[in-house]
């Protein structure tokens, strides 16, 4: 990797524990750090409350915006509380989970953020080796979003995606090679039913989260 040391980023965070992670890799990497949080409707609030306490430990300026026009554009159960979330992807479609849109739009609004803070980098935490199935995580997504916010806003962004190619197991290797394995197990919000840490256990993102830590454990 290049040195960044000089230069500032922005990072896509939920307070979860990709972008946590994601949050102490570019604050190990670039110069000074800013957190953009998102509250699109999302099935609870304690996701945002946690995003804003986590950058605040981590003395990283934190901002919020809304979007919650994406709740509106396309049923999905993340938005939805009256669906049942899939507890698998489903052999002729992606899981409901999947909001149609959303790391576009993201992506769109951090890009105008950062083109208005004068900031070329931006930091997401999706990951193709170890996702639900989402389209949006793929790397020829991000190459294809960044050739088009660079041509939209004539800025040469960079998108960085740290987790790209790790899995679950690897993500939790990287926070501990960073010294926030702590922080990111006991502190960090990735359940989808709204339940610090280890989560509910049951939906979909709380096992693939405990699955890759009893591996990283394991191993350690």
């Amino acid at each position: 990797m290049k040195d960044y040391s000089n230069e500032d980023a922005l990072v896509l965070f939920s307070g979860g524990q990709d972008s946590t992670t994601c949050l102490y890799w570019a604050k190990h990497n670039f110069r000074n750090v800013y957190a953009l949080c998102f509250s699109y409707g999302q099935r609870h609030s304690q996701e945002i409350k946690n995003a804003e306490r986590i950058a605040k430990m981590s003395d990283t300026p934190f901002q919020l915006l809304d979007t919650g026009i994406i709740s509106q554009l396309a049923p999905n159960s993340l938005t939805n509380l009256s669906m049942q979330m899939d507890s698998e992807k489903p052999a002729d479609s992606y899981p409901n989970t999947f909001v149609p849109g959303r790391n576009l739009l993201f992506l769109t609004f951090a890009a105008t953020i950062a083109y208005a803070k004068n900031i070329r980098h931006i930091v997401t935490g999706v990951s193709e080796a170890d996702y639900s199935g989402y389209p949006d995580c793929r790397d020829t997504f991000i190459r294809s979003a960044n050739a088009t916010l660079n041509l939209a806003m004539d800025k040469q962004f960079v998108i960085h995606t740290p987790l790209m190619w790790r899995n679950k197991k690897e993500v939790w290797q990287l926070a501990d090679e960073l010294g926030v394995f702590e922080i990111v197990r006991d502190e960090t919000l990735t359940c989808y039913n709204g339940i610090i840490a280890e989560g509910c256990g049951h939906c979909p993102s709380c096992v693939l989260r405990n699955k890759g830590l009893k591996e990283y454990l394991e191993e350690r």
